[in-house]
């Protein structure tokens, strides 16, 4: 069964960037639409981003419109999202699956936002 596994996370401060990688092992990521989750601290998780199997179509959460990009390569089974001016609230622990959320979660990348 295909695995998920999410890197990329840190500290950084407000304003700064990172760079968040999925990759999928065990099997193709998908042919459909995939993207980021969030789960802020006690709060539930929330889907931020997506992208269709040719990177044609697009979506972004209105907090996170203009500031992040999401894409993938299918050719390395990988997917990733690009984060610029970060804000505080942007902390949470990042999560990758497909939309609806079909496959295990994996472990999630931690990233932390200090004004």
């Amino acid at each position: 069964q295909v695995q998920l596994v999410e890197s990329g996370g840190g500290l950084v401060q407000a304003g700064g960037s990172l760079r968040l990688s999925c990759v999928a092992s065990g099997g193709t990521l998908s042919r459909g639409e995939v993207g980021w989750y969030r789960q802020a601290p006690g709060k539930g998780r929330r889907y931020v981003a997506g992208i269709s199997w040719r990177g044609g179509s697009t979506y972004y959460e209105d907090s996170v419109k203009g500031r992040f990009t999401i894409s993938r390569d299918n050719a390395k089974n990988t997917m990733y999202l690009q984060m610029n001016r970060l804000r505080p609230e942007d902390t949470a622990i990042y999560y990758c699956n497909l939309r609806p959320a079909t496959l295990p979660w994996g472990q999630g990348t931690q990233v932390a936002v200090s004004s």
